[in-house]
């Protein structure tokens, strides 16, 4: 796995250029993302409040709204969430606080009943860190629900590729790591993995749900 990355500053600086093009990509593979979405309600109940990290521009907070009592979503890019904001109009769901926040700061209504991290714990700078903290914002019986890319199951070609990408500003910091290492960090982290699983064609997006133990 490689080494710590960059500063929080610099992470939320390259998201906060990235947003705009974020915002207006379209999803690769919808019958993935559907199921994904499908798998992550099958853990969640009416009377949950659920935590999102990295919640980007806000479209997987809005889709999970209605199963939910409250979201707080959060992510660090002011432009991801200003744009998200945007998407709640007056027929929209009215039960998410979309926030700025680093990953690892401590939310005030902690603990939730839940947490989601799609597409996340590979651009953290320290996993075992945002792991341990994840589990203290969760609920003892609660659930951690994730989608991670696991580099190191890729093409062996994608790394040198990310490398020159990142150097010229096109890439962010990433960890690279498989989808075994991943699961014993997430046991390591104290959760019990309860599911795992990949969704359509992408062998390398490895969906995890863990528990902490009551």
């Amino acid at each position: 796995m490689t080494d710590k990355g960059t500063t929080p500053m610099a992470n939320a600086a390259f998201w906060n250029k990235a947003a705009k093009k974020y915002a207006a990509s379209p999803i690769k593979d919808i019958a993935a993302y559907e199921e994904t979405l499908a798998r992550a309600r099958s853990y969640l109940t009416p009377q949950d409040h659920l935590l999102e990290v990295g919640c980007g521009t806000g479209s997987t907070a809005i889709k999970l709204a209605p199963f939910v009592r409250r979201i707080t979503a959060t992510d660090i890019s002011g432009n991801m969430i200003a744009i998200a904001k945007r998407k709640i109009t007056g027929e929209g769901p009215q039960n998410i606080d979309f926030m700025v926040s680093e990953i690892n700061v401590a939310m005030a209504e902690a603990p939730f009943d839940a947490a989601c991290a799609f597409s996340l714990l590979h651009l953290v700078d320290d996993l075992d860190q945002t792991l341990l903290h994840l589990r203290n914002q969760i609920k003892p019986g609660g659930y951690l629900i994730s989608k991670t890319a696991c580099l190191a199951d890729m093409n062996i070609l994608v790394r040198p590729m990310i490398k020159v990408m990142q150097m010229i500003g096109k890439a962010p910091h990433v960890l690279v790591f498989d989808a075994a290492w991943l699961e014993k960090a997430v046991r390591k982290a104290g959760f019990d993995v309860v599911e795992t699983g990949y969704f359509g064609t992408n062998r390398s997006a490895r969906f995890i749900v863990a528990r902490r133990p009551s």
